[in-house]
């Protein structure tokens, strides 16, 4: 009785009846039946898509509502099979409808109907364009992921799925190993990564070589399963290798794991020795030798269980006929071994790959081979070939040295020469390198008593390029350091030295006077030479020099050679050319800075005092008091006043006047009127003393110069009364007052 009509439906059956094919009639009748049982808006669905069979929004209304009506229900309920059927029927004329195809799908995925709904999926790729297809897939992708749905069909699918979007090629890759498809993994996943006209971009943010690390690890770790497949591995990881040097020791160590698990150990080791000798950093010989040394740790490990009968054959594959062989372990150990004894030279190799022109590196691989001689001599020879003096990073001379000492050390100096001479004609970076290399020959030479030999190599070393081969060198516009030796201090200071110890005293002159000329001496030269001079008596030529010196070099290198021209003159001469040494005096007082020149006016009055006369010493302290900093005034004023007792007090008391007002610091100032202030005391100038104690009170800080306060009062105590003590307390308290209260009394006073 439900289903039939009630009074308030009669407007709307007549006018269905009256237009049944308006579509808003009936819109308008189930609008107004929004309350009715299910049943009873299904009847009216019905009766409506018969009248309008290719209604779109009445199928898709009638659709919905039986999907919500059945929803809530078990799978088994009868309901669903009468969905199924709308949905059928509503396809004979909606097929080219998504919507209604994915209401369908979906429907069909929530009631686990796999075949039905895989059919049904195919059936809405065909009736629907390709363009509309993208609405569909994620359905079909959901429903083949469930559980229970065969691998087979999942990956058939998205094997199809791939076809329509190859960017999907890292999740179908990601099924092929979860289903165990390494051979199709590896395959479909090499021919993206090697399609240079398609090249393959990752939607889940993975860069190209990270792909490739993904590829190397797939074909390392399932070796067995893919060897038979025809696939190259070999090829593919090398092609790797190529294309990410900065990961070469990871592929690498996968190239090799790929051969070890298929038990080609051989051919595994081969491997580990080629990537050893073609990485370029420590990183992945680090990497590659690591897995090395384990690959033959396991190998010898598994060839004592095969020797206890514990093989394991699921793991040892194809290398298992090997380990059951004869007993080579040990040939395994001694393998292992020899790998550890290997590592410094192999990592040597790798640095010098990083930089063939590490001059250190080639040293330290010289020294790797200091058992073997000619392994060693073959060293020296390919460094020296291969590192650019230009391009050297370190000092290029020093494997010269080392390999001349090689041959000295066996006793081959004809070799150790040879090799000597051909480093003096290399064009090296610095003139101090090929100067170098003259003195460590030298030094050869005289440490086989070679004595002569010496001394003419460094005259050769020093000796000046002829005109014709100057405008050689000036011609060809790249001079080389061979034209600047014969100016190398380095190699000057060498001959000297040789001259000195073996050579006579003219011809150690003639040396002298040549680096003199050639204004490439220094300091130190100018001091040996003199003194040198002064050895074997020749004063007046040695006075000479410092003259030189003195004129060559401006402060404050020239600050050593006055101090020892002045101390040595009159030392030397005393009192019999005093007219000289004050000469020499003034001209370095006025060549040094005022900062400098204490030492020199102290000297000076030294000279004074034991060979000329004390008025002029005093006059030489009077002259420093004024050129030198505040700073050091306190105590040329000592030494003036010290020096000045012998003229009475009269005369000492006006330099503590003079140096009262020649503005020391206060520290100082203080300390000066207080010895003063005691001297005036002692001599019975109470009032002067008095003065002084009252001046230097502005100075005075309570805390700070409480020794000064103290003496003060046990000074008034002895020699004041009642009136200066009073006074001395005022002054104290006035000195305890703010800064700004004390300033204003002083004004006061001054006024």
């Amino acid at each position: 009785m439900l289903l039939y009509p009630s009074e308030s439906d009669f407007p709307y059956e007549e006018e269905v009846l009256r237009e049944p094919l308006k579509l808003q009639a009936w819109r308008r009748y189930l609008a107004a039946l929004a309350g009715a049982p299910p049943q009873k808006r299904f009847s009216i669905y019905e009766r409506a898509l018969r009248a309008l069979p290719g209604s779109y929004k009445l199928w898709r209304g009638y659709l919905a509502e039986l999907l919500d009506a059945a929803r809530p229900l078990p799978i088994s309920d009868p309901s669903y099979a009468a969905l199924n059927g709308a949905f059928e029927r509503a396809l004979a004329t909606m097929h080219r409808m998504p919507r209604i195809w994915q209401m369908y799908l979906a429907s069909l995925t929530a009631q686990r109907r796999v075949t039905r709904a895989r059919r049904t999926f195919d059936r809405a790729l065909r009736s629907l364009p390709v363009s509309q297809h993208a609405r569909l897939w994620p359905l079909y992708l959901r429903l083949v992921s469930l559980p229970g749905v065969p691998l087979e069909t999942a990956v058939r699918v998205h094997c199809r799925y791939l076809v329509f979007d190859p960017s999907h090629l890292e999740d179908f890759i990601k099924l092929l190993l979860r289903s165990s498809r390494w051979q199709e993994a590896v395959t479909r996943l090499a021919a993206a990564l090697n399609d240079d006209d398609k090249p393959f971009c990752s939607v889940k943010g993975k860069t190209r070589r990270q792909l490739w690390l993904d590829l190397c690890d797939i074909v390392a770790s399932h070796a067995a399963e893919i060897s038979t497949t025809g696939l190259n591995v070999e090829a593919v990881i090398r092609n790797g290798i190529r294309q990410f040097p900065d990961e070469k020791g990871l592929l690498w160590t996968s190239l090799a794991d790929y051969y070890a698990r298929r038990g080609l150990f051989a051919k595994a080791r081969d491997v580990f020795e080629d990537g050893l000798n073609a990485v370029s950093t420590a990183r992945d010989f680090g990497l590659i030798f690591e897995a090395y040394a384990q690959f033959e740790q396991l190998l010898l490990a598994a060839k004592l269980d095969a020797s206890d009968g514990e093989v394991d054959n699921g793991n040892l594959n194809d290398g298992e006929f090997w380990l059951k062989g004869g007993d080579d372990t040990d040939f395994l150990i001694a393998r292992i071994e020899l790998l550890f004894d290997r590592r410094p030279k192999l990592l040597n190799c790798v640095l010098l790959r990083q930089n063939p022109h590490n001059v250190e590196q080639w040293r330290r691989r010289a020294k790797l081979f200091d058992g073997e001689p000619s392994t060693q001599v073959s060293t020296y020879v390919q460094a020296l070939k291969t590192v650019d003096p230009m391009k050297a990073v370190g000092k290029p001379y020093t494997l010269w040295v080392d390999f001349a000492r090689m041959y000295e050390s066996r006793n081959l100096l004809d070799s150790a020469e040879e090799v000597f001479e051909r480093a003096t004609q290399v064009n090296f970076k610095s003139v101090d390198h090929l100067a170098t290399v003259w003195c460590e020959w030298a030094e050869m030479e005289l440490r086989h008593n070679n004595f002569e030999k010496a001394l003419q190599l460094m005259r050769q070393a020093t000796a000046e390029p002829s005109v014709e081969v100057k405008k050689r060198a000036a011609a060809d516009g790249n001079e080389p350091v061979q034209m600047k030796l014969h100016k190398s201090l380095r190699v000057w200071s060498a001959y000297v030295d040789l001259e000195e110890s073996l050579g006579s005293v003219e011809s150690t002159r003639d040396v002298y006077d040549r680096m003199l000329d050639l204004k490439i001496a220094t300091p130190q030269i100018i001091l040996n030479y003199a003194s040198f001079l002064e050895e074997h008596k020749y004063f007046e030529d040695a006075f000479k020099i410092y003259e030189r010196g003195v004129k060559l070099f401006k402060y404050p290198h020239v600050r050593e050679i006055w101090a020892m021209y002045l101390t040595k003159f009159v030392k030397r001469y005393g009192n019999t050319k005093l007219d000289r040494a004050r000469d020499l005096f003034e001209c370095a007082i006025e060549q040094t800075p005022s900062q400098e020149v204490k030492p020199l006016y102290l000297q000076y009055a030294k000279m004074e005092e034991d060979y000329g006369l004390l008025r002029r010493a005093l006059h030489v302290y009077e002259r420093a008091v004024k050129a030198v900093p505040d700073c050091e005034k306190s105590s040329i004023y000592e030494s003036y006043i010290n020096r000045a007792e012998s003229l009475g007090f009269k005369e000492v008391r006006k330099i503590y006047e003079q140096a009262i007002e020649a503005g020391l610091p206060d520290s100082d100032l203080k300390s000066l009127c207080m010895r003063l202030a005691d001297r005036e005391a002692s001599l019975g100038e109470i009032a002067r003393a008095r003065r002084l104690y009252t001046y230097t009170s502005e100075y005075a800080d309570l805390q700070s110069d409480s020794n000064f306060w103290k003496m003060w009062s046990e000074f008034e105590i002895m020699h004041g009364n009642d009136d200066t003590f009073r006074e001395m307390l005022r002054i104290k308290r006035t000195v305890s007052l703010p800064a700004q209260t004390f300033e204003r009394i002083k004004r006061q006073r001054l006024q």
